[in-house]
């Protein structure tokens, strides 16, 4: 067998065919392999004249590569990841490279590039988010490693990735596992908007009766606004499908618990390490583990008064502030994501262009949203900003918007509907400019009954009293 092709890709589930002829449409040729006899086929029959080469087994793609060959995986995360390197181990030699496309755990990413630097072996974790739509069409991608192995791939992830105003949504992040870890924040805010909008969502069609119909025109309506997102897009469809069947708004019928794959858990975890304050994370998570007690929760209904209160107020008034109250939740999840990423490219190492992480995320992926442009140009005019919040621009847009998100939060109280990540965007924004908060008294707690020792305001150094 020759080897002209450029790149290897292992994985030819949805994504990885989509990303596959994605890559052979802007002119690179690839062959690809998958255990799934099946997927195989079916990249066979999607790649028709494309440069696209569908082999059998490992071995058949390694010879298939130019020398030094490039393989992708776009496999699930953990194990797997572990089992595929190790079969590539027997047929790649000094100066080829791995490159994990999925969603590794960070620190995965970090063990597997040393593992494999020892064998002369080069490792790229990159981080892809778009979806099945993006992988074809043009995603975001977060690349990270040795530069020098990326000097080597960036022509294929320039030409494949989404583009706004011409520009690629494709930077070099920084070494290690700096790729992994942008897309690990990026999935802690997807957790958490898509949360926002579905309190937003609960407190319209729970509190106000509105139909899927009437949601529809008005996600739709958000979605022509400041607040334009790719997930107000899709909140929007959503709202619109009906379901064949019945005739029913599909929604309306879909089981009310949300799983997780882990992603977004992680970055809450390792803000915590961080000591990165990212509340609406936290509670995105805390929301998806909490439906999963649906037999808890029916029981929970049963026993306790639950009757919710009917809306008191004027309904166009409670949808426009809830409409501005959203938008100021979402840039507060966008001040923690960020920085989150600031401490921890401090902590390990990573060296990230919080300019260049902001522009690549305007296009192709998941949380791809018009508000990123003004992150990007908060951080162009300020690179060291500390958080997005003291930006002029972006901190006025959210205390114009902190009484409607105010009356928000009071209205869902009011109603007994829960919406804890609208509650604690307020708190946060309001904790992060207050001159004063109420640790002196935790201070005094933990130096009573641990002697923790405390600071002082009038002189320096740490004390210890004998309070009782």
């Amino acid at each position: 067998m020759s080897a002209p092709y450029q790149v290897g890709l292992i994985g030819l589930g949805v994504m990885g065919r989509n990303f596959v002829l994605n890559m052979a449409d802007h002119g690179f040729s690839v062959a690809g392999f998958d255990k799934d006899r099946l997927q195989v086929a079916a990249m066979r029959e999607e790649a028709r004249d494309r440069p696209v080469l569908a082999v059998e087994s490992p071995e058949d793609l390694v010879r298939s590569l130019r020398r030094p060959r490039a393989v992708m995986l776009l496999v699930p995360a953990g194990h797997v990841v572990d089992a595929v390197i190790g079969e590539l181990l027997g047929l790649l030699e000094p100066g080829d490279m791995i490159i994990d496309c999925g969603n590794s755990f960070f620190r995965d990413t970090g063990r597997r590039e040393q593992e494999l630097a020892e064998k002369g072996i080069h490792f790229l974790g990159v981080g892809i988010s778009g979806g099945e739509e993006g992988a074809r069409h043009g995603p975001s991608i977060m690349p990270g490693g040795r530069a020098e192995a990326y000097e080597r791939i960036w022509p294929v992830f320039e030409a494949a990735a989404a583009r706004v105003d011409g520009d690629p949504c494709v930077a070099y992040m920084g070494p290690g596992a700096a790729g992994h870890y942008v897309k690990m924040v990026h999935n802690g805010i997807e957790y958490a908007i898509m949360q926002l909008i579905a309190e937003a969502y609960d407190l319209m069609r729970s509190g106000l009766g509105l139909s899927a119909a009437q949601l529809h025109d008005v996600f739709d309506g958000w979605n022509r606004g400041t607040a334009a997102s790719f997930l107000l897009e899709i909140t929007a469809e959503i709202m619109a499908k009906v379901d064949e069947g019945t005739g029913k708004p599909l929604v309306n019928l879909i089981r009310d618990e949300a799983r997780q794959l882990g992603t977004g858990m992680w970055a809450s975890q390792d803000a915590m390490n961080l000591g990165v304050p990212v509340p609406v994370m936290d509670i995105a998570v805390a929301m998806r583990n909490l439906s999963a007690l649906k037999g808890e929760r029916l029981a929970a209904a049963g026993a306790l008064d639950g009757r919710q209160q009917p809306f008191p107020g004027d309904r166009e008034q409670f949808m426009a502030r809830l409409e501005e109250a959203f938008y100021a939740a979402t840039i507060t999840t966008y001040a923690q994501g960020m920085a989150q990423l600031r401490s921890a490219s401090g902590k390990y190492g990573f060296r990230l262009d919080l300019e260049a992480v902001a522009r690549i995320w305007r296009g192709g992926c998941i949380i791809r949203a018009a508000f990123l442009e003004d992150i990007r140009q908060a951080y162009q005019r300020r690179p060291d900003l500390a958080n997005i919040l003291v930006d002029e621009g972006i901190g006025a847009k959210v205390m114009q918007r902190r009484e409607p998100l105010k009356a928000a939060i009071i209205a869902a109280a009011d109603m007994d509907i829960p919406a804890p990540a609208l509650m604690v965007s307020l708190a946060y924004f309001d904790a992060y400019h207050s001159g004063w908060l109420p640790a002196n008294l935790v201070q005094a707690q933990r130096d009573y009954f641990g002697a923790h020792k405390y600071e002082r305001l009038d002189k320096e150094g740490v004390f210890h009293t004998q309070w009782a």
